[in-house]
């Protein structure tokens, strides 16, 4: 089984503000570390990127964020092209979800995940094969 984490995942294992989900969401990176079944794409790694640098009360130094960002090249992130944003659009509209949540379960279908873990969208819920997940409930 394949794993794909979705930004908010990434950002809470970082999030000190949030200790309870920043601990699951280390226990579950550090799960997928060892078991060599998580997934990641480069929008997941941009919006993580922004979100510590930029939005966060203390933020995360930028040279920090680049040492994770390399560190999840190990994962081979899920790089779209146009067909697959097309495929989004469609999605988002079949699915009634965001332009950029539907990116994101394109993401995971293509990585070959199994399994989108996220916050941001229903649990339960399978989309294109994919099945959500929260981590946090």
């Amino acid at each position: 089984m394949k794993r794909f984490i979705d930004t908010n995942v990434l950002v809470y294992a970082y999030d000190d503000d949030e200790p309870t989900k920043q601990a699951r969401a280390q226990h579950l990176i550090g799960d997928m570390w060892e078991r060599h079944d998580g997934a990641i794409s480069i929008q997941v790694l941009q919006e993580f990127v922004v979100a510590v640098t930029t939005k966060w009360r203390d933020r995360i130094a930028p040279v920090d964020a680049r040492e994770v960002i390399e560190a999840y090249d190990d994962w081979r992130p899920f790089s779209p092209e146009t067909a697959d944003v097309v495929v989004a659009i469609d999605v988002a509209a079949r699915a009634g979800i965001s332009f950029w949540d539907a990116l994101v379960v394109v993401a995971a279908r293509r990585s070959g995940a199994d399994v989108l873990l996220t916050e941001d969208l229903n649990h339960g819920q399978v989309i294109e094969g994919v099945r959500i997940e929260n981590p946090f409930l």
